[in-house]
């Protein structure tokens, strides 16, 4: 795997730390990689009600678009249970999916992850937009009639 994507997991397993999730006790980290290189994090925020809670990928996404970014390169997700020993790969939910296609072209990378709770990398899998959300619905298509 390509060491910029490494720094990435690395990333996302820290701000992992940061999430806050007292109903679900499920922490998520996200990095997410631009074209340019910087590296915008997030990281899941619960709320009692549920429905105002945000998923780690937006916070990510929502930190780099306030910044003016447009082009990404790929985004790192680290998820798993408060305690566990293990956090097994994740992949994003189906509103996030949608949330980063929005912004994303078809070969942008998804990066799940398999690590120990001491941060050491078990396993990985690399998907790209287009493989985890084909034929996705993009408003701007319709912009163009």
């Amino acid at each position: 795997m390509e060491e910029k994507y490494l720094r990435l997991i690395n990333k996302a397993f820290e701000i992992r730390k940061m999430a806050y999730s007292p109903y679900s006790n499920f922490k998520v980290g996200a990095a997410l990689l631009c074209e340019n290189g910087k590296i915008y994090e997030g990281c899941n925020i619960e709320n009692g009600a549920y429905g105002p809670s945000i998923c780690a990928e937006r916070v990510a996404f929502v930190e780099a678009v306030k910044n003016d970014e447009r082009d990404f390169d790929a985004i790192a997700i680290v998820t798993g249970p408060k305690g566990a020993d293990v956090y097994d790969m994740g992949s994003p939910c189906g509103v996030c999916r949608q949330f980063m296609s929005e912004f994303c072209d078809d070969n942008f990378k998804v990066i799940m992850t398999k690590m120990t709770k001491e941060g050491e990398l078990l396993d990985s899998k690399i998907l790209t937009m287009d493989e985890i959300l084909p034929d996705r619905f993009k408003l701007k298509d319709f912009n163009r009639l």
